[in-house]
């Protein structure tokens, strides 16, 4: 074999090589994200302040680090509440881990909610979350869950 060809050969396999992993980063499961708990936090003013509880599933085979978190959680199909924290940490390998976020929630956002709650009678409320992981290495990781809650007997007239 000359020169040249030798140089082809690498530059092929390189490119193969680099392909393979642009690939294998493609093929990264979502992390799933699921509200686990919201705790009432002091608030400023006319705001209302909650420490929401995320459970954070890595389906994947290596670890996920993050350096920060932003959520907006939606209720009722507009915009209820939004927050961010620059919390480090690790997600395992198929693990989970449990990660805090205080969230604002504006009066207006409040008393919007709760006028719709008493006139949909509704015993369940639908929401949904979206938010990202800032990543450190492998890029920022995004997410959605959506579902229902169940409201609380005796907050809902019947």
């Amino acid at each position: 074999m000359n020169k040249r060809t030798c140089l082809q050969w690498a530059g092929v396999l390189s490119a193969a090589w680099m392909l393979a992993g642009c690939v294998s980063l493609g093929l990264r499961e979502p992390v799933q994200v699921n509200v686990v708990g919201m705790e009432p936090l002091p608030g400023e003013g006319m705001e209302m302040r909650m420490a929401v509880k995320l459970r954070l599933q890595n389906p994947n085979d290596v670890a996920m680090d993050f350096d920060g978190i932003s959520i907006v959680l939606d209720v009722r199909g507009s915009t209820f509440a939004t927050g961010v924290s620059s919390e480090r940490g690790s997600v395992p390998r198929f693990g989970e881990t449990v990660v805090t976020v205080p969230v604002s929630v504006s009066a207006l956002a409040a008393v919007r909610q709760a006028m719709g709650l008493v006139a949909s009678q509704r015993p369940r409320v639908d929401y949904e979350l979206r938010g990202r992981l800032a990543g450190s290495g492998l890029g920022d990781a995004r997410f959605e869950s959506k579902g229902e809650i169940e409201l609380p007997r005796g907050l809902v007239p019947e």
